[in-house]
């Protein structure tokens, strides 16, 4: 008998109806907090043991150290893409995923491969961060993008960073464009947008739930703030892109353009 033969046999079992799979949505939000350097919710994963539970991990072997040990490479693989696509360089990623899939090689037991893929995780994920904190040579612009990354739900001022950074919000303004290019309202806005494209991609959440989220004033503003940076509704959006692909081509906007 053929694989494929067999496959066809096992496809048509029952028992295979009664094994359930974690939600995509789950997975695609984690792989997307590490490569955008969300530090707290990768090691608020890790602290949850999602990695080790058997429920929804799907079964790749019988053996449950080298099921582990699939999973971990597939996540690895995942990781290492989005981390190259969001500006880890190519060398960079790859040289660090063969390092840890080599170390997988020495390990047998299951405890010593969910400590291991909470290092990997966590140390993709400080890389990341610290790559989007220092593309900037300016400690206040990089005090002030670190501010905006870790209050990005909340509604930001310029006086909040101001007084943040100890500094007058008209020093800053001034100094974020020229080191960004950008005004800071803009650059918020860029940052709030493109979270709520990953909640569109990777969650269910509904437009009301994602302008609530990210403290937009209305739906509507949210709607034609999202309308004005990519250049369609977040509902088209979500049509086009929920689910589709692990972004090997960027999808239209606006974001690259200049914004004053």
């Amino acid at each position: 008998m053929s694989f494929k033969e067999e496959w066809l046999l096992v496809e048509a079992d029952d028992e295979i109806d009664e094994i359930e799979h974690r939600e995509p949505t789950e997975e695609f939000l984690f792989y997307r907090a590490v490569a955008s350097g969300d530090v707290d919710a990768v090691r608020k994963n890790c602290e949850r043991g999602r990695f080790m539970e058997d429920d929804g991990v799907g079964t790749l072997s019988r053996d449950s150290v080298m099921n582990l040990k699939y999973h971990f490479v597939i996540t690895t693989a995942m990781i290492t893409r989005l981390c190259q696509q969001n500006g880890m360089e190519l060398e960079q990623a790859f040289r660090l995923s063969d390092f840890y899939i080599q170390k997988l090689d020495d390990i047998h037991n299951a405890k010593d491969i969910h400590k291991l893929h909470d290092e990997m995780v966590l140390d993709y994920t400080e890389k990341m961060r610290k790559s989007f904190r220092n593309d900037t040579n300016s400690k206040h612009i990089n005090a002030c993008k670190e501010y905006i990354y870790s209050h990005i739900k909340e509604r930001i001022t310029i006086e909040d960073l101001s007084d943040a950074l100890g500094v007058s919000s008209g020093y800053l303004s001034r100094l974020f464009k020229k080191e960004a290019g950008v005004s800071v309202s803009a650059y918020i806005r860029r940052q709030k947008i493109d979270m709520a494209k990953n909640l569109l991609r990777f969650s269910d959440y509904s437009m009301i739930d994602i302008a609530n989220r990210l403290s937009f004033s209305s739906q509507s503003h949210f709607i034609q703030q999202f309308r004005d940076v990519v250049g369609m509704t977040p509902k088209k959006y979500r049509d086009e892109y929920y689910m589709v692909q692990w972004d090997i081509r960027r999808e239209p906007d606006k974001t690259d353009e200049a914004e004053e």
